[in-house]
């Protein structure tokens, strides 16, 4: 018999499995047993961790995000890491986006509620990156950081998720090129 999970390796298992099953079920369909099957432990090892399959939900979603994150190195052009902002953020949102949309609409109707931390969470991850990108263009002088008013700043963020959320999909290059060309770099471009 193998040595036991403990620690960070053992909540990787835990979050893993549960990913996977809201992958395969969904929300409504995750139970804690599947999970703690899957990841070879026992229910009270879960319940210790997260007070429900609620938790347990987000707290997989979460750790999805976390394994793909959105931020872009220095690449010396505002557009350039814009780009790679949106690739990133689409490579990410192409595995989580109908697990989170399913997760949604099983857990409102189930729960009456929002998890107001995951969206907390994913806002602030996509607002953080954005900020260094557009901090970074300041910097640089290609943008006027007048212009960094507050819907100004978070609206690539913004069109993003109202694609992914709405069309249960990240957006094309051609719509992610075209947001950064026609739509934000105009808004914020210096000079």
């Amino acid at each position: 018999m193998g040595e036991r999970r403990r620690g960070a390796d053992l909540e990787q298992a835990l979050l893993e499995a549960a990913w996977l099953e809201l992958i395969e079920h969904g929300y409504a369909g995750l139970t804690i047993e599947r999970v703690a099957e899957k990841a070879g432990t026992s229910r009270p090892v879960i319940s210790r961790r997260w007070d429900g399959k609620a938790p347990l939900a987000i707290a997989a979603i979460r750790h999805q995000m976390a394994k793909h994150p959105l931020e872009v190195p220095d690449r010396g052009n505002v557009r350039t890491e814009l780009l790679e902002f949106l690739e990133r953020a689409s490579e990410r949102a192409a595995g989580i986006a109908a697990a989170f949309t399913l997760f949604m609409s099983e857990y409102l109707s189930e729960t009456s509620s929002s998890p107001e931390a995951l969206h907390l969470a994913i806002i602030r991850g996509e607002a953080e990156s954005l900020s260094v990108i557009l901090k970074r263009g300041v910097e640089r002088g290609e943008v006027d950081q007048k212009k960094l008013i507050p819907p100004v700043s978070s609206l690539l963020g913004d069109l993003f998720r109202h694609h992914a959320i709405m069309n249960f999909s990240a957006p094309p290059p051609a719509l992610r090129k075209a947001w950064v060309d026609s739509v934000i770099l105009p808004l914020i471009r210096a000079g």
